[in-house]
C-alpha cells in the first residue's frame, strides 16, 4: 500500500490541477454572465431532453440542494429554464431547458469547442481514446464511493 502512495498522490495532483486549469480556461470562453455550473446544467438538460427535479440535478452534480437551487434560480431569472410544479405532488418541482436556454447552451458550446478541440488535437486522438476508459473507470469508482 505504501508503495502506491506517491503514485496516488501524483495521479490526483495532476487531475486536480488539470481540472483547475480547464475550469479557468473554459470559464473565460463562456458568454458574459454564464458560469460553468450554469453551462453544465443547461448542457445536461439539453442532452437528456427531459425534465429533472432539482434534487435529481443536485445528486447528479454532487452539490447540495441549496447550491442547485441557487444555480436554478439564476438560470430561471435569465430565462434559460422553466421550473414547474409537479401536478401530482406539490412539494416537488420539475426543471426543463427553455428555447433561450438551448440557444445560450449552444453559444457557450461554440465558445468552448475550439479550446477543447485544440487540446485533443495536440494530444492526439489515439492517446485521448486510450485515456478515456481509465478516466471513466476512475469517475465510476469515485461516484460509487460518494
Amino acid at each position: 500500500m505504501e508503495e502506491t502512495t506517491p503514485l496516488a498522490v501524483a495521479l490526483f495532483s495532476e487531475i486536480l490541477m488539470a481540472d483547475q486549469l480547464a475550469r479557468a480556461r473554459l470559464s473565460r470562453a463562456l458568454p458574459k454572465g454564464m458560469e460553468l455550473s450554469h453551462f453544465s446544467v443547461l448542457n445536461h438538460l439539453a442532452g437528456v431532453g427531459m425534465e429533472r427535479t432539482p434534487a435529481q440535478l443536485a445528486k447528479l452534480f454532487h452539490v447540495t440542494r441549496g447550491a442547485m437551487t441557487n444555480t436554478l434560480n439564476k438560470l430561471e431569472v435569465a430565462g434559460y429554464i422553466h421550473i414547474r410544479p409537479d401536478w401530482d405532488d406539490a412539494r416537488r418541482k420539475f426543471v426543463d431547458i427553455s428555447p433561450a436556454g438551448r440557444r445560450a447552451r449552444d453559444s457557450a458550446l461554440a465558445g468552448i469547442l475550439p479550446i477543447i478541440s485544440e487540446v485533443v488535437n495536440e494530444l492526439g486522438d489515439e492517446r485521448v481514446r486510450a485515456t478515456l476508459p481509465i478516466l471513466r473507470e476512475l469517475r465510476t469508482k469515485l461516484d460509487a464511493a460518494s
